[in-house]
């Protein structure tokens, strides 16, 4: 019987090799690093496949405007060819007629939703990022959506499988959130506390229990988490302004809307960022032109440099939505002691009024 039990472990033992191995993973993927890890994987799987599904997407009203634009012009040389500089006034009635044409076929066109961009152009990699952010925070900004069924379907898997992982990202990062930041306020609260000798002595008394109960009764006020809030979009507001050229209130604004999750798709980051392939093109030409003019070195660095700061935009936007998840569970916590200390207080004063 041993024998047997001898032979069958070892058989066993890859088997629960592998059991613990995806224990400790869907262990490690539940906590707050893996959470945020998987989510950072998540929008960069959607970008690369958004970008792979909608660069297919053959745009015809590209087509439709070029015709538009090459019979309008078709038309304006007609019309000179015709009445030349001799009869001005027909001249200019007939070609005002053709551009209100041109501009209420243009209109038409745009509302359908022409961009004046090739889909390469708009579905750039940061621009894809954003637009992931966008669905799986429930954002939404509108501004660049999928046209091709297959981009359609997609998105709605995507935000399905999305949506609830940021809501887990959101509440596990409001969590760690909230315990480092009231742990820093009780650190500089101990640091600036100038105790009374009467508080002093009741410490002593109690022991180290009574200076742990006294501890715990150190909440963080809502105007902290004001302050916070305040000091992150500002900075925000000056991080956009100088990398998307917007003014402070625009930048402002969006910081706002973003993190209030308004999304009126207005501004968005990463709109003025060209391509990779237009990257790579600047990069090149400029680097043989280094040779030439050193000076070109920083236009060479501030090329190279713009995927970056829409990968620091991201994770602005992630950190900004922690920052509010943590501001929530504190301001819970201080409205349930509130209203605790206003449910005792109103408890005292009925036994008050019945002696």
């Amino acid at each position: 019987m041993a024998a047997s039990v001898n032979s069958t472990s070892p058989s066993n033992r890859p088997r629960k090799q592998v059991k613990r191995c995806c224990r400790n993973f869907v262990t490690f993927m539940c906590t707050q690093v893996g959470v945020g890890a998987l989510i950072v994987f998540y929008a960069i799987f959607g970008a690369l496949a958004f970008m792979h599904i909608e660069r297919e997407y053959v745009d015809k009203t590209a087509l439709q405007v070029l015709e538009l634009r090459q019979n309008c012009s078709q038309r304006l040389w007609n019309i000179t060819e015709e009445h030349n500089i001799i009869d001005k006034p027909i001249w200019v009635n007939e070609t005002n007629a053709v551009l209100q044409d041109y501009q209420a076929e243009i209109a038409r066109i745009i509302k359908n939703g022409y961009v004046g961009r090739s889909p390469a152009q708009i579905w750039s990699f940061p621009a894809a990022l954003m637009f992931c952010l966008s669905v799986i925070t429930m954002i939404g900004y509108g501004n660049m959506v999928p046209r091709t069924p297959w981009g359609k379907g997609f998105t709605v898997i995507y935000a399905t499988f999305g949506i609830p992982l940021y809501i887990l990202y959101f509440l596990n990062m409001g969590r760690v959130l909230a315990r480092s930041f009231k742990f820093l306020y009780r650190s500089m609260h101990d640091c600036t506390e100038d105790r009374s000798y009467d508080a002093r002595l009741e410490a002593l008394e109690h022991g180290s229990l009574g200076a742990l109960t006294l501890r715990k009764k150190i909440i963080v006020p809502s105007t902290a988490c004001l302050w916070v809030i305040i000091f992150y979009v500002l900075t925000g507001t000056i991080m956009f302004a100088n990398w998307e050229k917007w003014s402070f209130l625009n930048s402002f604004y969006f910081c706002m809307t973003s993190l209030c999750k308004i999304g009126f798709g207005d501004f968005v980051p990463g709109a003025s960022l060209t391509t990779a392939a237009d990257v790579d093109a600047a990069t090149q030409k400029l680097r043989e032109d280094i040779a030439a003019d050193p000076n070109e070195l920083s236009e060479l660095q501030r090329i190279t440099d713009q995927h970056s700061k829409l990968a620091i935009n991201f994770i602005y936007m992630l950190l900004g939505m922690g920052l509010v998840a943590m501001c929530r569970n504190l301001m819970r916590e201080e409205v349930r002691v509130k209203l605790k200390e206003m449910k005792e207080d109103t408890k005292l004063c009925v036994e008050d009024t019945r002696l």
